[in-house]
């Protein structure tokens, strides 16, 4: 049987289809296209792109050898944060470096160490929402920002930005949203057009320059301090651990990791909380049923434990599905290593950019009945024991899956359960939901009435 081209939208001379991309939201031109042409499509953008939104599909490509593909935005990234974890090639020795030094500290065991600093965040959120006046409107994006930045900051390396008590974020979270905000236009622009956006390219540079400056700081102080014998965080990781062979991190690979754990560990477990406060607050039933558990693990405890976090299994489950629908980093790439025919139709050239499109994955409707309605319990045991194995990758896969999966996972919950076991939420009626996207994505817009439980 002759092989079949991979389907492919018309493209622009020259262009190819950079200007289908080039619109408000470079999300839901991937989703129209993946309507039309998926379940694999090729596009021509930076460079050849073969993206793939079928569950099936992806088994196969990952069953056979591949290595992650390091895409255009994670390259525009790499001129912020070089070889970090999340954007350097796994060839290079610093991944490979970070890789083991840092991972242990992400372990299950390792959580507990974390707890109290983001339980001791979510309570400074709170008591600044009951210093408002009842009903007062919220924005929930930028709520749960604040409280993600000062969460990771706090536990990851000591560092307190004290965001619920200014008026204006601080100022290395406005250059970093600067810097991802450049970091996906320069994605969505002619190449040779970069070079010529004058101003953005200067306020680029003035974005990464506060970052570095404020990161270097930190770790100089930490240097100068000496080596803490009252716990450890991930900066005290990165200064004194070594690997089997005594390698450790420099400092400006220490710089890039912090940068890269800020930039990561805060912008997805945001985004993911409030997706799941956007469906919670629009379901009656669901929402009913979680205060209720919430009700009955939390009870009226002012401080909550890691042991009752863990027993929000519905909490955990509606975080899980808020991601399935929006996974908040919304794709990852692969590359296979040699010419591969896939399902029997189409060749798939090795070290191509395979994109896994996450938004379109998670709707697959052979892996996901209804894939657009809001259904938590599709992650009861039972119902995940039914799934094609690679339905779901909201954190990526493989060795170059998100570390950070199990303490965002932790943290969300803790916040969720806080936030529903004090507060009745109240949504703007009307509001539809509309996706603010950088290198992540997160609602736009969404805001909530505040208002107090009477228990």
């Amino acid at each position: 049987m002759p092989l079949e081209p991979i389907p492919s939208p018309p493209r622009t001379p020259f262009l190819g289809h950079l200007p289908q991309i080039m619109g408000p939201s470079v999300i839901d031109a991937f989703l129209r296209m993946a309507e039309a042409y998926g379940p694999l499509f090729r596009l021509s953008l930076r460079n050849e792109i073969i993206a793939i939104t079928s569950a099936e599909l992806l088994g196969e490509i990952l069953s056979h050898p591949h290595h992650k593909y390091i895409s255009a935005p994670l390259r525009e990234l790499r001129t912020v944060v070089e070889d970090a974890l999340f954007t350097a090639y796994t060839h290079e020795p610093n991944w490979g470096r970070a890789h083991e030094i840092l991972v242990p500290a992400f372990r299950r065991q390792a959580m507990a160490a974390y707890f109290g600093a983001m339980r001791e965040m979510a309570e400074t959120m709170l008591a600044h929402w009951d210093s408002l006046p009842e009903g007062t409107r919220v924005d929930v994006p930028e709520q749960m920002t604040r409280l993600t930045f000062d969460t990771i900051g706090l536990c990851g390396f000591g560092y307190r930005f004290d965001s619920f008590a200014r008026d204006d974020p601080h100022p290395f979270v406005g250059s970093m949203i600067g810097a991802l905000v450049e970091a996906l236009r320069r994605v969505q622009v002619p190449r040779p057009v970069v070079p010529l956006r004058f101003r953005a390219n200067r306020r680029f540079r003035h974005d990464v320059a506060t970052m570095n400056e404020t990161v270097d700081a930190l770790i100089r102080q930490r240097r100068a301090e000496g080596r803490r014998t009252d716990g450890t965080d991930l900066l005290e990781q990165m200064l004194h651990v070594a690997t089997a062979e005594g390698e450790t991190l420099d400092d400006v690979n220490i710089r890039q990791q912090i940068l890269t754990f800020l930039i990561a560990g805060h912008e997805t477990t945001s985004g993911a909380l409030s997706f799941a406060l956007h469906y919670l607050l629009r379901d009656d039933e669901v929402l009913a049923r979680t205060v209720a558990e919430v009700d009955e693990v939390l009870g009226d405890t002012e401080h909550p434990t890691m042991e009752q976090v863990k027993k929000l299994k519905l909490v955990q489950r509606v975080l899980k599905e808020a991601l399935r629908l929006w996974p908040t980093a919304p794709a990852f790439s692969v590359a296979l290593e040699e010419d591969t025919v896939i399902a029997g139709r189409w060749l798939v050239p090795k070290d191509v950019q395979l994109m896994v499109l996450l938004p379109a994955l998670h709707r697959d409707p052979a892996a996901w009945p209804d894939p657009d309605r809001f259904d938590p319990d599709r992650f009861l045991r039972a119902n995940e024991r039914t799934r094609p194995p690679h339905a779901y990758k909201a954190f990526g896969h493989g060795q170059r899956a998100c570390i950070g999966a199990q303490f965002a996972m932790l943290e969300a919950s803790l916040v969720l359960g806080m936030v529903l076991q004090r507060y009745r939420l109240v949504p703007d009626p009307g509001y539809e939901l509309k996706l603010k996207e950088t290198l992540t994505i997160k609602p736009d817009g969404q805001f909530v009435a505040l208002h107090r439980r009477r228990r």
